[in-house]
């Protein structure tokens, strides 16, 4: 059972769902909470959403029990753990592992690992809520919430570009300034259901970049993400003639690694049951390391 306590301070009488939302509360979770099993108590006694509150009122939200995903087998791999309390889980992925169970990988992704770490860990609630995503051959930082609420709290922040991402990529040829950004549309290329491309009919996309070291052929660069489009990265640099190394759909010629060069090496979010942030860090992995050694 997942319970939250709040203490309405406010002024005047407020709805109890208004005070729920606004601590991360959605119209979707109040429903389950009526529907499958939650309860809104108010002073000891259980009370509808629309109860009007006054000042001094104690609220408990009571969370309704989640399916276990039963659908998503086990997988008892270990993880890598930058970061866990009760609410929050923070993976370092490694290259080659996808994030969540598809057509083409089902038994042993990132998501099959985290629900047997629960198994393991034998937390009551088995459900798998993925924040963040990463693409199969890229490394780094995903973050996970272990309830509806937390869930629903950092979607919140990730619509409105709250949560830091950073990575490191190294790229094809090098800039002549240290600082950019690029502010391209993207959307799904006609041709391919897995390529993305620049188009003027895109979402809205945004990648800003620091210049770390560079030669004659390459640049390290650090890179913030803005907004969190589909292979973003990689196809921004691709569309402004810098791709990133070793990326097999958008730098298909190049072989300086066996997958693309880019690892999310921090994360920074705000933990609302807290009222603190939360920052995680990842260190580089071997096979980027020996490009920057070697090139660097």
């Amino acid at each position: 059972m997942t319970k939250f306590n709040w203490n309405y301070s406010g002024n005047g009488i407020k709805r109890v769902r208004t005070l729920l939302m606004e601590h991360g509360v959605t119209r979707t979770l109040l429903k389950k909470i009526k529907f499958h099993g939650g309860k809104i108590i108010v002073n000891g006694v259980e009370q509808r959403a629309n109860y009007m509150l006054k000042t001094g009122d104690m609220v408990t939200l009571i969370l309704p029990p989640e399916p276990n995903n039963d659908n998503v087998p086990a997988s008892f791999a270990a993880i890598q753990i930058a970061y866990e309390d009760e609410h929050f889980l923070v993976v370092n992925k490694p290259p080659g592992l996808a994030t969540v169970p598809n057509h083409n990988y089902h038994g042993d992704t990132l998501v099959n690992r985290v629900k047997g770490y629960y198994l393991n860990q034998q937390y009551s609630n088995l459900k798998i809520h993925v924040v963040t995503r990463l693409d199969r051959d890229t490394s780094g930082l995903v973050i996970f919430a272990k309830h509806h609420l937390a869930h629903s709290v950092l979607d919140k922040q990730l619509k409105q570009h709250q949560i830091m991402k950073m990575y490191i990529a190294i790229v094809n040829g090098y800039f002549n300034f240290d600082h950019g950004e690029i502010d391209l549309p993207i959307e799904r290329q006609a041709d391919s259901f897995v390529k993305r491309c620049v188009g003027s009919s895109g979402k809205p996309s945004k990648t800003e970049f620091w210049q770390q070291k560079f030669n004659s052929n390459y640049s390290l660069l650090r890179v913030r993400l803005h907004t969190g489009r589909t292979h973003q990265i990689r196809v921004h640099f691709s569309a402004i003639g810098h791709p990133l190394i070793g990326d097999w759909l958008y730098n298909p010629n190049d072989h300086q690694m066996k997958r693309q060069a880019l690892h999310c090496y921090y994360l920074r979010f705000f933990n609302p049951f807290t009222q603190s942030f939360i920052t995680c860090r990842a260190n580089l992995t071997v096979d980027i390391q020996n490009v920057i050694w070697r090139e660097f």
